[in-house]
């Protein structure tokens, strides 16, 4: 009983024992080091790309975002994230979320929503993303993610509502330069949305 003891006492530090007398090829197969995710700064904007080396296939996440403040001070994000694993322009465009804690802002699925400026607008729907609290999804197909994300390219600040209630005013300043770093760094095309 003592031995079981010491092993789930001591199992961490006898891994940790354990890889440090591998011959580091064994340790090079075995766990293939991450490296540092790599982040640039467009304007307002910024971008991450984080790669993992699978083995098989190195993937890469891209992430563009941007924080902002509504009109009562609350702070808040918008993101745009894409995986080299995904469907990529012009099949499938990087999933747009809105992220802020404000409690007066619809809940639920397909919530109405409008994206744009004095120059146009985008109707589009949202999603409430379930037990995330305080994030909302675009929910919606390919076309209407390219025109909201040419909506993004042309203004200079996108106003965001949900069902009528303003959420935000986001600056675009950078938009279209982090977009194109996205592009650069996932494998895919921007001339249809930063030409």
């Amino acid at each position: 009983m003592m031995q079981i003891f010491r092993v789930a006492g001591f199992g961490a530090l006898g891994v940790l024992a354990t890889l440090t007398t591998l011959p580091s090829a064994a340790l090079a197969q075995s766990a293939p080091t991450p490296a540092a995710p790599k982040t640039e700064i467009f304007g307002k904007w910024s971008t991450t790309v984080d790669e993992i080396d699978t083995g098989e296939d190195p993937r890469k996440t891209c992430v563009a975002s941007t924080a902002f403040l509504d009109a009562s001070g609350t702070s808040g994000t918008l993101t745009l994230a894409i995986s080299n694993g995904d469907a990529l322009p012009p099949d499938g465009y990087p999933t747009l979320v809105i992220a802020m804690k404000n409690k007066d802002l619809p809940t639920g699925k397909n919530i109405p929503a409008l994206f744009g400026d004095s120059n146009g607008k985008v109707k589009a729907t949202v999603d409430a993303m379930a037990g995330a609290g305080g994030k909302w999804m675009l929910n919606n197909k390919p076309e209407i993610s390219l025109a909201l994300l040419r909506a993004m390219r042309r203004a200079s600040a996108l106003d965001v509502t949900f069902a009528d209630t303003p959420v935000a005013t986001v600056s675009m300043d950078g938009f279209t330069k982090a977009y194109r770093s996205l592009g650069v760094s996932c494998g895919f095309p921007t001339g249809d949305v930063a030409p």
